[in-house]
């Protein structure tokens, strides 16, 4: 439909035209001229004419109408409508598709921005000339050619609706460079000056990393802007998670949002893992105010915005931990609502496992029992004996149990379980009794620390000791089992090693014969082996190959291939070379990717958008490429002037038609 551009002035002057044309009709009194031979007898009708009313009912007239079609005609010139069109395809042309995280957001009239895209490039395609050639070429961090040069039109809009969306960064050096390149090669006339410029097309909303550094050197640009300023989009734009080095079963979140829309909005942010829901709320201000607008926006509505949380839990299995934000109903882009952390398991251990010459049947068992890549056990003397050496003891055993054994010395560093027994040379004592161990018998357990991860789940009621020792703990021990008559497991750390006291001989009482009891001993080394292990593994960018070492490939076996499970049903299997490490196929979704048969704490991987850039759905404003230049390029759409077309076209024939009909005096 065509639009114009001076609406106004043309209803000023057609208000002041149209009634002045009619009032010439009015005051005109017209007579038919006719030949007589004397005046004589015409003078009363002279009296007459002059005594006539000065307004005269408007009759039909040829002339009059004539003349409101020409001033019609120039007063709707006057008002200049112009129609906006999509200008044809040239004799070569490369059609730029961007499919990059951005491009899918949902502003395009309910469908995604790279729909829309599809969308109008098939409708350029259908204009293409027959002697026209044209290339698709779909882009994202990297380009693809997805169509050859070609004047097929079936097979161009075949390859563009082949054109997958993914959740990739955007840069536009590289697709401007292969699509200069390839209409040069397809056309070596291109060399030569004064020679048309091939034209390319972009569908995008500009959101590139390296708008910057791209440029043209001699094709002729059209734009096509995809999206909408008004889009709203709250995104997970940073996510971190580290473990607490003093708590090693303590894993802290941070992530931090950003508002890309045009108005504050308040978001719930919630984490989940293993059942555990944790939820914080922030305030974003729109990411596009500059700092006075903020501080003018916070004073004028009494604002308090936040951007960051923090979450803290403890963990002790490897989990998977999801972040993300509540706040979906006017938001356009999924990719960056929720962000993902993998914790992985702790590392296999090395063992130590101290008893007294005759041995603890129902400990060894359940040691024997756990999965452990080195277990060794000896007796007390034997590790007196080791310990001239305690640096070679701390770097060959990553967890030493004492079962009813006092050492005299520890290594300098490690981790390390007790049962009836307390650490040497520590702030934990025995609490003495004639020179003895003091000790209480018949103890029962009163309460324990549910909440952590030692103990969670787990049930100690009526768990009975015969005897508990005494002992004397500084106050920043913590007591995570209290009987009846004192504390039965303590945690304590000091310097760099961490120390589990149970401090009573669970053969003497019934807890051998609960299910607590292995349980407690697997969840132990998986506690203490996080010490050894700190690392919580980050996650991938979309489009990443993460490569796996060919040690943790062990974990395969003699597997040849891996399958790789991702988002969205996503599937694929690769080939895992016979030497060397394993390179994953590009993963070029956001989620979470399983491997089967999984390698050694690579059994899961995040992928996360976590990118500024694209999690900010404004369409850019100025046009991409130029290397910071300007580029002569159109917006996608033509301008028509229509007004020469109804001056030349309607208002000249009709001023000719009426010249003629006033010479001949033709009526109606």
């Amino acid at each position: 439909m065509p639009s114009f551009l001076n609406p106004i002035p043309a209803l000023i002057a057609t208000a002041v035209a149209v009634p002045l044309l009619l009032l010439l009709y009015f005051l005109k009194l017209r007579r038919r001229d006719m030949p007589v031979s004397s005046t004589l007898l015409w003078k009363k009708a002279v009296q007459d004419l002059q005594v006539n009313a000065p307004f005269q009912r408007l009759r039909r007239n040829l002339l009059l109408l004539l003349q409101l079609l020409l001033l019609a005609m120039l007063l709707l010139a006057l008002a200049r409508p112009v129609m906006n069109y999509t200008p044809g395809a040239g004799q070569i042309t490369v059609i730029l598709i961007d499919r990059s995280a951005s491009m899918n957001a949902t502003d395009a009239k309910g469908k995604t921005r790279l729909d829309e895209a599809k969308a109008r490039a098939n409708r350029l395609v259908e204009m293409l000339g027959r002697n026209s050639s044209a290339m698709v070429i779909a882009f994202d961090e990297q380009p693809q050619i997805v169509r050859s040069f070609t004047s097929d039109r079936s097979s161009l809009k075949a390859g563009i609706d082949s054109i997958q969306p993914t959740d990739r960064r955007s840069r536009l050096k590289l697709a401007y460079q292969l699509a200069e390149a390839q209409a040069t090669s397809f056309d070596p006339e291109q060399r030569r000056p004064n020679t048309e410029p091939p034209d390319i097309y972009l569908f995008s909303d500009g959101r590139f990393l390296d708008s910057d550094e791209s440029s043209l050197q001699r094709s002729k640009l059209t734009w096509e802007k995809i999206g909408t300023d008004q889009a709203a989009n709250i995104g997970i734009v940073a996510l971190s998670a580290k473990r607490n080095y003093e708590r090693p079963s303590e894993v802290q979140v941070f992530a931090r949002l950003a508002n890309y829309g045009p108005s504050p909005v308040e978001a719930d942010v919630q984490l989940s893992v293993e059942g555990l829901v944790k939820v914080a709320r922030v305030l974003l201000l729109p990411e596009h105010l500059t700092a006075e607008q903020r501080d003018k926006l916070v004073a004028e509505k009494n604002l308090s915005p936040r951007d960051s949380v923090e979450f803290t839990l403890d963990l002790l299995t490897s989990a998977v931990i999801k972040v993300e934000q509540m706040n979906r109903q006017d938001d356009v882009l999924a990719a960056d609502d929720a962000a993902y952390v993998v914790v992985p398991p702790p590392r296999a251990l090395s063992v130590l496992l101290v008893t007294p010459p005759d041995g603890n049947y129902f400990l060894e068992n359940a040691f024997d029992a756990l999965k452990l890549q080195k277990k060794a056990k000896i007796v007390g003397e034997a590790f007196d004996e080791q310990m001239k050496d305690p640096e070679k003891v701390a770097s060959q055993y990553d967890v030493i149990i004492f079962d009813r054994y006092q050492p005299k010395a520890l290594p300098p560093t490690g981790n390390f379980l007790y049962f009836a027994a307390v650490p040497p040379g520590t702030k934990i004592k025995a609490a003495m009794d004639d020179d003895k161990p003091a000790v209480v018998k018949d103890n029962l357990v009163l309460d324990w620390d549910r909440d952590h991860p030692l103990l969670r789940h787990m049930r100690f009621s009526n768990l009975y000791a015969a005897e508990v020792l005494r002992v004397e703990r500084p106050p920043e021990t913590q007591v995570l089992m209290e009987g009846m008559k004192g504390p039965m497991m303590l945690l304590h750390r000091e310097g760099r090693s961490v120390h589990l006291v149970v401090t009573f001989d669970p053969v003497r009482g019934n807890w051998p014969l609960k299910v607590t009891y292995p349980m407690f001993l697997d969840r132990a080394m998986q506690f203490l082996a996080i010490g050894t292990e700190m690392d919580v593994r980050q996650s991938y960018p979309p489009g990443a190959s993460p490569r796996i070492p060919a040690s943790a490939l062990v974990a395969a076996g003699a597997a040849r291939t891996v399958r790789i499970k991702g988002p969205g049903g996503w599937s694929r299997t690769a080939e895992i070379p016979a030497a060397g490490d394993f390179a994953l196929p590009a993963l070029d979704h956001v989620g979470i990717y399983e491997l089967d048969p999984p390698p050694s704490q690579y059994e899961k991987i995040a992928v996360n958008l976590l990118d500024e850039n694209e999690s900010n759905v404004r369409p850019a404003e100025a046009v991409p490429g130029g290397g910071g230049a300007p580029v002569a390029a159109e917006a996608g759409k033509a301008r028509l002037d229509l007004w020469w077309w109804l001056v030349a076209c309607g208002a000249i024939p009709l001023c000719l038609l009426e010249w003629w009909v006033y010479a001949r005096r033709v009526h109606l």
